[in-house]
């Protein structure tokens, strides 16, 4: 049986408390990646997303990323981190009409994307209004994120959308419905076992959320929990409240079960899409949130950083699948 490769990589903010871009860039390098994702960024004046950089800036960051020897593997853009509706429902969350969003924001992305050298997009599935259900609002969500990834798809990039909570595509079970009702090449999912666990889901419910995500699933997160002893589902979570994140092997055993999977068959689909953009594997990037989390990032601190990339390394060995960790015998 031919085992999927592994393309690692890791949000490089979560390095670095500064979020300064040396400190992160160095950080990532030193563990011995790749790739990294970028998301908040600081060079020089201010911390800033990196949707917020100017073109002196992005400039800038490409000759950091050449310096360090390292490429983009995904924009970790908040696209769709915004009302869906101009709803006043006790969140803090912006509504941005979405003719306007889709001119400015997600062509900001595109064309952010395309100087950075990746064609992985990261982004989400819109706040429906507090206490609606997210299924309500499937149609609106599918027609927006319909026309975002034909925006991508112009660009020639893809946009991966990310199961969260408080989102409509809070869920695998809702993921799959847009994802088969948007029904576009550019659109592809990503898995996230910690964005689950942290809605109470059982591990046996995060797994099954994922082979309800596996027809469209382009690439994985990796954000471990510990499982939760509740049984509300679907209701809005306190995301600045969450406080148990885990690394890779001491948290919920969900993605030792996924990896298995992809093992005995499930990469292939996912190989079939990364390869016609030219990721020759499947990717794995590591957003381990191990010293706290929230709703629009998080942070591990390069230690912890390490520590969760030494975890899900220790797994990949153990599984038998080959990944791409610089090692003395492979510098370049």
């Amino acid at each position: 049986m031919s085992l999927p490769p592994i393309l690692l990589s890791g949000f490089a903010d979560e390095t670095s408390s500064t979020k300064l871009a040396g400190e992160q860039l160095a950080a990532m390098a030193a563990l011995g990646l790749r790739r990294c994702t970028l998301r908040f960024v600081d060079l020089g004046d201010g911390v800033k997303n990196v949707m917020a950089l100017t073109k002196r800036e992005v400039t800038q960051l490409s000759k950091l990323l050449a310096d360090f020897g390292l490429e983009v593997a995904t924009l970790g853009s908040p696209i769709g981190k915004v009302k869906l509706q101009d709803v006043e429902d006790g969140t803090a969350n912006k509504y941005v009409s979405f003719d306007k969003y889709l001119k400015q924001d997600v062509s900001k992305a595109c064309d952010l994307a395309a100087s950075l050298g990746t064609k992985l997009v990261r982004g989400f599935s819109f706040y429906h209004p507090k206490g609606t259900d997210p299924a309500e609002h499937l149609p609106q969500v599918v027609d927006q994120l319909g026309q975002i990834a034909e925006a991508c798809a112009a660009a020639g990039l893809v946009f991966g959308l990310e199961v969260e909570a408080n989102l409509v595509g809070q869920t695998g079970q809702l993921l799959k419905k847009v994802h088969k009702q948007v029904n576009h090449p550019a659109m592809v999912l990503i898995y996230d076992a910690g964005n689950l666990l942290t809605q109470g889901y059982s591990p046996d419910e995060c797994f099954a959320e994922y082979e309800a995500m596996k027809p469209g699933l382009g690439w994985i997160h990796v954000k471990d929990y510990r499982p939760l002893q509740t049984s509300s589902r679907g209701g809005h979570i306190d995301e600045e409240a969450l406080c148990e994140y885990r690394p890779v092997g001491r948290g919920s055993g969900v993605y030792e079960r996924v990896l298995r999977d992809l093992i005995e068959g499930g990469a292939t689909p996912v190989l079939k899409r990364m390869k016609k953009i030219g990721l020759p594997g499947v990717l794995l990037d590591l957003e381990p949130h191990v010293k706290g989390g929230g709703q629009f990032g998080g942070y591990s601190g390069a230690d912890g950083m390490g520590i969760a990339l030494r975890s899900l390394t220790d797994l990949l060995d153990y599984l038998g699948l080959s990944h791409d960790l610089k090692t003395a015998d492979n510098l370049s």
